[in-house]
């Protein structure tokens, strides 16, 4: 018993909040108008997004290669990125991430402890890059006076956080022994974050690799331009008077989506940021509801195949590969 409320302070805020979200929108929206949205929808532009989604991925794929400097090869990559995103639709504490980590770690030369940075300075700058795109959107989204003040505000603070973590890449001696001096008598912290320390600043080697860094930035912007034009198309199959602009706002709302609390797969949090977003633009709760739904089909069904794949050929389970993570962490500690 004792275990399980221990366990239970991991999980139990995020399914918390997907439950009560899941059931704010089921009493906002109108189940029927939602299902005649998804049948009415331009079939013709969703067919092209759906495309577009496996475009995303396949320079995903790019993306992470890159700052692996290349050294797996591309297939083994991408399965592994299709094998850790179907993980995180399934699997709680977003073990997806870790778990392409170690998976990729199998197929290659490359270490766990050497791959897992590169991934965390994948979604720092995706994080970035959201709240950029988001900050672009606002001041033609809201009415409110004040929001594009509020949007240089966040656009500043994102500029400044980028400027840190570049300074933090050239003096990485300085920023882990700050972090001991802070941590000293707090041991088990100084312990336990100072690993994850040392790969922030192991990935943040990209920033000090000039045509590294360049190739890395070209093709995150390729991977983000696909994913603006992907949202652009969804959104516009159910709302034909949308534009570029809802694309943005709906996508940086998405992105921010993923990154709170909830049970796997943002279950909920992805539905209630697309949706919501949406419903401001256009006052259709019901239809919004409809896009985000397509959102999660085309994630689960383009992931799905790749990861599904993956397992298939390499003989793993879900559910095995999430006990070897488990024993995996045990070691590690």
């Amino acid at each position: 018993m004792k275990t399980f409320l221990q366990k239970s302070k991991r999980w139990l805020p995020g399914a918390v909040i997907s439950i009560a979200l899941i059931a704010i929108i089921l009493n906002a929206v109108d189940i029927p108008k939602t299902i005649t949205a998804l049948r009415d929808a331009n079939h013709t532009l969703l067919l092209i997004a759906a495309l577009l989604t496996l475009l995303w991925l396949i320079v995903r794929g790019v993306v992470w290669r890159t700052l692996l400097r290349d050294i797996p090869s591309y297939r083994d990559t991408f399965i592994s990125l299709g094998e850790g995103y179907l993980m995180n639709n399934f699997l709680p504490f977003r073990l997806g991430e870790f778990g392409r980590a170690f998976l990729l770690s199998q197929k290659t030369k490359l270490s766990f402890t050497e791959i897992l940075p590169t991934i965390i300075v994948e979604r720092i700058f995706d994080l970035v890059i959201s709240a950029a795109i988001l900050i672009t959107a606002v001041p033609f989204v809201a009415e409110a006076e004040g929001t594009e003040q509020i949007g240089y505000i966040i656009g500043g603070i994102v500029l400044v956080a980028i400027a840190i973590l570049y300074y933090v890449a050239h003096h990485q001696e300085w920023a882990l022994d700050l972090f001991n001096k802070l941590t000293v008598r707090i041991p088990k912290l100084q312990e336990l974050g100072g690993e994850l320390v040392e790969s922030l600043l192991a990935g943040l080697s990209v920033f000090t690799e000039g045509l590294l860094f360049l190739r890395f930035i070209f093709w995150m912007l390729i991977n983000w331009g696909i994913a603006i034009l992907q949202y652009t198309l969804i959104i516009t199959a159910f709302f034909p008077q949308a534009n570029l602009i809802w694309g943005m706002f709906g996508l940086g709302a998405a992105a921010f989506g993923n990154a709170v609390p909830s049970l796997p797969g943002a279950i909920g949090t992805l539905e209630a940021a697309v949706g919501g977003s949406l419903e401001l633009l256009s006052g259709d709760i019901s239809t919004a509801l409809a896009v985000a739904l397509i959102v999660r089909l085309y994630n689960y069904l383009f992931t799905g195949i790749v990861g599904i794949y993956g397992f298939n050929t390499e003989g793993e389970t879900l559910s095995g590969i999430y006990q070897k993570l488990q024993e995996f962490r045990k070691k590690q500690n």
